[in-house]
């Protein structure tokens, strides 16, 4: 048999033919517009299938209760029946979705399903990114009523479908959402906006409800939130952000920092405070008893970068005639004291300007002082002039405080002398000191007192520049926002209790305290006599010269700049008025004459001295006694 093989043009035929095949195959083959337009396709028959079966799988699960011959289209009513009971007439009759609305200063979103608001900006106001400030957005709140029906079920207003409708009178907006059974059976949310206005009116109604609305189980109230970071620190954000609450006819109170819960009685008002921003529930009847709660969130700012705290209020509510019947007011605005103190309800006390006489400073000198220049010049040369201002009126507390440093000092060799030649005898230095002092008239509470009159003005001007909301994103020099930390270079790494950044203002000042200290150390060394068996003084007050610059370096780079710049001013102008007083004030010679001229003098002695002298001298008798007992 003859063998078959393949020659030459078998060869380049299959050849040919195997190349105008793929030829075929790559004219043929789809676009990639076509092959999306195909996947799309695809996943659209798969979602409508999937819908389709759901329903089907929904109208057969329904179906099976139901007898047969029903129709299966109506039974959607009867699985909202079973599932919401009266209130399915607001899902049949209600849409999903968001109502939204706007006033001059607030872009307001409700959520229909729940009928509270989802989403507030404030429209004047941007955060340290330049991003718009939104306390409210992408859930971070929550507002429930939970509450049982006279059918045994269990609701929560956040899971029920609202109805809504937005009407407009004059320049206030008002927004309905009810939670019908029928049209004339609902429970209400109004809120009502006004422009000009960062507080809302709201009400929380029911009508028609008493037959549905079980009245022996609790109703309880729900507002949560989670604020957002709006400064450039949010360690120092987080500091001024807190959970306060009014109760008991006026009493204001506040949670701590760490996380807190408590329950309160009588509560007028409760505010959610984000250091510049606040968020505040108001009502007209006060709640009986509210437990409230607060989380922090920044355990690591470099890594908790998105929230600061948690806050939470259960609050129940009571039925009146068988309905709910709240009128309360929501605020959505900044902390400013001015704008929170024209509602006259107590609420500028969210702004912490100190207790007792710090606060009266802060609210009747420094605040009106402030806000008088901050009309006249940019907020950076008002901190300057303020201070100025300041250190003036205080001028004269440190003249006396150097005056009596430097009497001490003149005195210093005689009283050195009274405790060589008494040094067996304690009680009797002391008592001759005494007299010799008050023959001189120099004391050393005369020093201490002028420096306790600055006190008040030293916390409440330290009180005062964290709540300043003038100076929030107000520049001056290198600062680019007088409410935060200035910074002059970045570090590539977290120094701890320091951070990340050189602050500039914080190192102006601790260098000016550190000049200042050194100029008032060396004087109070002079004057301070060492006693024996005491620390040494002078020792104590050199490390003190070094440690105050550092911990202000430390404490403060991280704190206002605007602080800062205050701390800086008024230590330069410190430093100055001792030099004045030192070299063109005060002359130790004729001071020297004019204590030689008081010790020649009879000097009586005030009740103080008095008892403190009678006191010295029964401890001595007693002294004696007991020595006298022990031979």
């Amino acid at each position: 048999m003859e063998e078959k093989k393949l020659d030459i043009n078998s060869i380049i035929g299959f050849v040919l033919i195997a190349a105008i095949m793929v030829y075929m195959f790559w004219q043929n083959q789809p676009t990639p517009e076509e092959l999306e337009a195909q996947e799309k396709a695809k996943q659209e028959q798969v979602e409508a299938q999937k819908k389709t079966e759901e329903a089907q799988n929904s109208k057969l699960t329904i179906a099976a209760d139901y007898p047969v011959g029903s129709n299966v289209d109506s039974l959607q009513q009867i699985a909202l029946n079973n599932k919401l009971g009266a209130f399915a007439y607001s899902a049949i009759n209600g849409s999903e979705g968001e109502t939204v609305v706007e006033s001059d200063l607030l872009a307001l979103k409700f959520n229909n399903k729940g009928g509270a608001l989802s989403e507030v900006r404030l429209k004047a106001f941007v955060d340290f990114r330049d991003d718009p400030i939104y306390l409210i957005k992408d859930n971070n709140a929550a507002f429930n009523i939970n509450f049982g029906t006279t059918d045994n079920r269990i609701l929560n207003t956040r899971d029920l479908p609202f109805i809504p409708s937005v009407t407009k009178n004059g320049n206030t907006t008002v927004v309905s959402m009810k939670l019908k059974v029928s049209d004339n059976q609902y429970l209400e949310y109004r809120y009502d906006i006004k422009d000009g206005d960062y507080m809302m009116d709201f009400t929380i109604r029911s009508q028609g409800l008493s037959n549905v609305i079980n009245g022996s189980q609790a109703i309880d109230l729900n507002w949560e939130h989670t604020g957002y970071r709006h400064a450039k620190s949010i360690s120092y954000e987080n500091r001024y952000t807190e959970l306060l609450y009014e109760h008991e006819d006026g009493k204001d109170s506040y949670l701590g920092q760490r996380d807190d819960e408590e329950a309160v009685n009588d509560v007028t008002w409760i505010a959610y405070k984000q250091h510049f921003f606040s968020s505040i529930l108001l009502t007209d009847s006060a709640f009986k008893t509210v437990n409230v709660a607060s989380k922090n969130l920044v355990e690591d700012d470099v890594v908790d970068t998105v929230y600061t705290k948690k806050f939470v209020s259960k609050i129940p509510l009571e039925l009146k005639g068988g309905e709910l019947n709240y009128n309360m007011n929501w605020y959505y605005g900044p902390s400013e004291f001015k704008t929170l103190n024209a509602y006259n309800r107590n609420l500028d006390e969210i702004v912490p300007l100190g207790w007792g006489i710090f606060g009266w400073i802060n609210r009747y000198v420094f605040m009106p002082l402030f806000g008088f220049l901050g009309g006249l010049m940019p907020y950076g040369i008002a901190i300057v002039v303020m201070t100025i201002l300041v250190k003036i009126c205080l001028s004269f507390v440190q003249y006396k405080q150097f005056l009596s440093q430097a009497k001490m000092k003149i005195l210093k060799p005689e009283l050195d002398a009274i405790r060589e030649k008494h040094k067996d005898n304690k009680m009797k230095a002391q008592q001759e000191t005494m007299a010799l002092q008050t023959k001189a008239g120099a004391s050393p509470l005369s020093g201490c007192l002028p420096a306790l009159i600055q006190l008040p003005v030293f916390y409440a001007l330290f009180q005062f520049f964290p709540s300043a909301f003038d100076l929030r994103q107000e520049s001056f020099l290198w600062a680019e926002d007088l409410s935060s930390y200035d910074t002059v270079a970045n570090l590539p790494f977290n120094i701890p209790f320091y951070g990340d950044h050189v602050s500039l203002f914080p190192l102006l000042a601790s260098i000016a305290i550190f000049f200042y200290m050194r100029l008032t150390t060396g004087q109070n060394v002079q004057a301070a006599p060492q006693q024996e068996g005491m620390p040494d003084m002078g020792k104590m007050m050199k490390y003190m010269m070094y440690f105050s610059p550092i911990m202000m370096l430390f404490f403060f780079n991280n704190y206002a700049s605007g602080l800062s710049l205050y701390y800086f001013i008024s230590n330069l102008i410190s430093i100055g008025i001792i030099l004045v007083i030192k070299n063109y004030i005060l002359d130790e010679d004729k001071i020297h004459a004019q204590i030689q001229e008081n010790k020649k003098k009879p000097k009586k002695q005030n009740k103080f001295q008095a008892r403190m002298q009678e006191m010295m001298e029964q401890a001595e008798k007693q002294k004696q006694a007991q020595q006298k007992r022990k031979r």
